[in-house]
């Protein structure tokens, strides 16, 4: 019953976390809209998603999450330091292939995204058969690095989570 009537809570919390957030005011008014947004949308797609991920370790999502959010902190001095104080000729951009172990489409999509989240890196083209990823990034003297880095910092947590 209540995997009916709130298929995917998740989503429910983070729509009404963000109505209350484009609010901007806490009132009980806007809160009960948010709450209602937040199971009257997931509901009306549920069909959409017959095969949902399920996330199965949470903490592992807020672990992502603040591992995430401190990498884009440090990309963004790293990336500010690169323009302001590297000249054109010594910057060296790099486009570098990451082979994926994930199969889960939703798990790829949150790695394509954090990467291009991150400053300093843009996730570009997916394979045709989703085992590779193409990613530039600004700024490396050793693509290998970066590559094992989105390998052991993104994508290794994502495998936990996702699959």
């Amino acid at each position: 019953m209540f995997e009916r009537l709130v298929p995917h809570p998740l989503l429910s919390l983070t729509l009404t976390l963000v109505w209350l957030g484009l609010v901007n005011t806490f009132t009980l008014g806007n809160l009960i809209l948010g709450v209602a947004i937040g199971l009257i949308v997931p509901m009306a797609t549920a069909p959409y998603w017959p095969d949902r991920p399920k996330v199965g370790r949470p903490m592992k999502v807020v672990e992502y999450a603040v591992v995430v959010l401190w990498d884009i902190v440090i990309a963004n001095i790293q990336v500010a330091a690169i323009i302001m104080f590297k000249r054109e000729k010594d910057i060296r951009s790099h486009w570098i292939s990451v082979p994926l172990d994930l199969t889960s489409a939703e798990a790829i999509t949150v790695l394509a995204g954090t990467i291009t989240m991150t400053p300093g890196t843009v996730s570009s083209t997916l394979s045709a058969d989703g085992r590779c990823i193409l990613v530039h990034c600004l700024h490396t003297d050793d693509p290998d690095e970066v590559r094992d880095t989105i390998k052991s910092r993104y994508e290794a947590r994502l495998k936990e989570i996702f699959e």
